[in-house]
């Protein structure tokens, strides 16, 4: 192998060129071995001051005091004592934190600690008991098993106050007059009466709540007029009345972490319910001013916006609670957006339709019930969703356009015109005079500056051109009607008049010039009968 290796570096290579060939090769190597390195995990979870209570707690639950014994700082204890002390002074620590108003969700999820309670930098506070008048106070710190791991223990010094505070834990006077049973039999290292108390409590708040959101929602009926609010009054008041049923029965620490938790993820929800019940009153207010024949936005935009909000406030809720709970929900948040991205994705052409929908109801070219023109049809506006707009045709059909069509279409509102353009052309006949013309010309003006529905400019009546067969006539003017029924009567009545008014000046329309007709020849009329005898 050496012989090898000698004969591969004694080519014509020069020696850096190898040098740099083998660092390369082995490179990807050393990357690879870094990248799999692990990181240091303390696999009992003592990397947070609140992990490691929580720990704790669970090992003590689960009764293993041997292992509760590791978040312990027993190190200034000599060996032979800490077997036999160890697991007591858990099981004291235990029954202090089960049995008193100690809340885990204070101490802090960072692995630094809380730099920002006055203590030391290794130092976390734990609890404080008052105990004969003296303050108990004891204390987490971060201790350096090895080079770089560090976990989270109770504190040497804090060990010798847990067997003094353990005196406040024994029976109050209200357990001595209860069965025995009651008291020693525990559910979820917690006193089987306080569970009983806490059900009895649940009911009595069922009822009580029941009374007073009605009254709340009968107090803010001059101003919030909504019966919808008194299920979010509900839900609120039982809530804050559970909170207030921990304090009289609290049960065990873990146990009543988890209850709360699940409190605050129930008055987040009940809090984004009631604000869901005002959005809807709101968007029922809005509704109603709208004008009727603004459907697309009522039918449509309102509803589906008013979802989205709606939407939008219990997600808010749910990730606050989730990250006030310590976790970490940027991850949900770019899940959702992927997974928002991919819908878009999949339902382009809806997306499309839907931004189309919006964008001409925002705009509003046309508003249901109008008659408008588009491309070679003309209709009337029957709906405008989301999706696509109905038309029904001159033909009594229905005509369905999708939006990103729609909106992008010259469309022409002929429902909001304020007049309609009155625009003939009038041929005369060719063999008219000059004074027969100067008299329909006058006759016609007469008639148009007269009129009352007629809107005449300075010259209404013009004499165009010459053609093949006539003098032509263009009149130009605006009845002054949106009705274009009513512009079908008075067009009528003016044309009449001014047929008349042609008559009385001596002259007639002009007739079109037609090809003189020719009589077929004999060999034409012969080849016929010739034809009609094969």
């Amino acid at each position: 192998m050496n012989a090898n290796f000698t004969a591969t570096f004694a080519s014509p290579w020069p020696k850096p060129r190898a040098l740099t060939l083998l660092v390369l090769i082995s490179l990807p190597g050393v990357l690879r071995a870094q990248a799999r390195a692990p990181e240091t995990k303390d696999p009992l979870g003592r990397t947070t001051p609140q992990g490691a209570v929580f720990q704790f707690l669970e090992a003590c639950h689960a009764r293993n005091y041997s292992k509760a014994t590791h978040y312990l700082d027993l190190r200034r204890m000599p060996p032979a004592e800490r077997a036999k002390q160890g697991p007591e002074l858990a099981a004291q620590l235990e029954d202090l934190l089960d049995d008193t108003p100690f809340d885990i969700a204070m101490l802090s999820r960072d692995p630094e600690g809380d730099t920002a309670d006055g203590l030391s930098a290794a130092r976390e506070h734990l609890d404080t008991f008052q105990v004969d008048g003296q303050n108990l106070e004891l204390q987490l710190e971060r201790v350096e098993l090895s080079p770089g791991y560090y976990v989270w223990l109770v504190a040497s010094d804090s060990l010798l106050l847990i067997p003094k505070a353990h005196q406040l834990v024994e029976e109050t006077a209200f357990e001595k007059k209860l069965p025995q049973i009651l008291v020693t039999f525990e559910i979820l290292d917690t006193p089987v009466w306080r569970w009983i108390a806490l059900v009895l409590m649940v009911l009595v708040l069922l009822m009580l709540t029941r009374v007073l959101a009605s009254g709340l929602v009968i107090a803010v009926r001059p101003i919030l007029h909504s019966p919808a609010l008194r299920g979010p009054l509900r839900v609120l008041l039982t809530v804050a009345g559970l909170r207030a049923a921990l304090e009289l029965a609290p049960p065990a620490t873990l146990s009543r972490l988890f209850i709360e938790r699940a409190l605050a993820m129930i008055l987040a929800l009940g809090l984004a319910l009631a604000g869901a019940v005002v959005l809807d009153l709101l968007a029922e207010r809005w509704r109603v001013r709208l004008d009727p024949r603004v459907h697309g936005v009522s039918y449509s935009v309102l509803p589906l916006g008013r979802q989205i909000l709606k939407l939008s406030l219990f997600l808010f809720a749910i990730l606050g609670v989730i990250s006030a709970w310590g976790y970490n929900t940027s991850t949900i948040v770019a899940g959702l957006g992927v997974g928002g991205l991919a819908v878009a994705l999949a339902a382009q052409k809806t997306i499309e339709n839907l931004f189309g929908g919006i964008s001409v109801i925002g705009d509003r070219p046309v508003l249901v019930g109008d008659v408008c023109r588009f491309g070679n049809e003309t209709g009337t506006v029957m709906h405008i969703g989301l999706r696509s707009t109905r038309i029904r045709t001159a033909d009594r059909t229905i005509i369905s356009i999708p939006n990103s069509q729609f909106s992008s279409m010259a469309l022409e509102n002929i429902s909001r015109r304020d007049k309609i353009w009155f625009h003939p052309t009038l041929n005369l006949r060719r063999d008219a005079t000059s004074d027969q013309l100067l008299d329909v010309l006058s006759s016609f003006r007469e008639i148009l500056k007269t009129h009352p529905k007629v809107e005449a400019g300075n010259l209404p009546v013009r004499f165009v051109g010459v053609g093949p067969s006539s003098l032509d006539v263009e009149v130009v003017a605006y009845v002054n009607t949106a009705d274009y029924d009513e512009f079908l009567a008075l067009q009528q009545e003016l044309l009449l008049r001014m047929l008349q008014a042609v008559e009385k000046a001596g002259t007639a329309l002009a007739v079109p010039l037609q090809e003189s007709f020719k009589l077929p020849s004999r060999a034409g009329v012969a080849s016929t009968a010739m034809g009609r005898n094969c």
